[in-house]
């Protein structure tokens, strides 16, 4: 088999970091804003952003239906800060209609680190890691909720919140707080690659 060919939601948000990590991984990056991307690719990220507008576009471009059920249907996806959102089956504090893609059985709370003012960064134990990973935080999430079958990867270390959890896996679905794509940390990344890669 081939490298994966792994999809980045490109309707809002840092979808040029993301696709710049997958490159230098060797992955076949295809930026999705059409349903009919979404049958070929064998992985999908979706980024940081603005949780709010980016449902609001997916549901514009046609894209709900068609990720909810690839996501379903057992498609692995990554997603990182607003795409945490994305992700999870609820939100403690979303905005008036918002709607997500779920997949993740996970309760989260948008900006709960607050807001642009209070973005930070701070060095995570990140589960199955060798070393610490850099994170940096920016209007950030966390889960406040997990189901049974949701693997706690990482958990915010020291400060005001400390023990929140800021990253998850569920089967094929990975999730982050933290924007790894903005550091030069590549792991969090390879590892999505080979959860795609292993379920090819």
């Amino acid at each position: 088999m081939g490298a994966p060919r792994i999809g980045v939601l490109a309707v809002q948000g840092d979808v040029r970091e993301h696709v710049a990590v997958l490159t230098a991984l060797g992955v076949e990056v295809v930026a999705v804003r059409r349903p009919e991307q979404v049958e070929r690719i064998d992985g999908l990220v979706l980024p940081g952003g603005e949780s709010t507008v980016m449902d609001k576009l997916v549901r514009a471009f046609g894209l709900q239906e068609p990720l909810r059920s690839a996501i379903r249907q057992g498609l692995p996806a990554f997603g990182s800060c607003a795409g945490m959102i994305m992700l999870a089956d609820r939100i403690s504090d979303g905005a008036p209609g918002q709607q997500t893609l779920g997949g993740l059985d996970i309760t989260v709370r948008r900006n709960a680190f607050g807001r642009q003012v209070d973005s930070f960064e701070t060095q995570l134990h990140f589960a199955g890691l060798d070393r610490p990973v850099h994170a940096v935080f920016i209007r950030a999430p966390w889960v406040e909720q997990v189901g049974d079958g949701v693997e706690v990867l990482a958990t915010v270390g020291e400060g005001p919140a400390a023990g929140r959890i800021v990253a998850v896996r569920q089967g094929g679905l990975l999730a982050t707080s933290f924007h790894p794509e903005v550091s030069t940390d590549r792991r969090i990344h390879a590892e999505f690659v080979k959860i795609v890669s292993s379920q090819g």
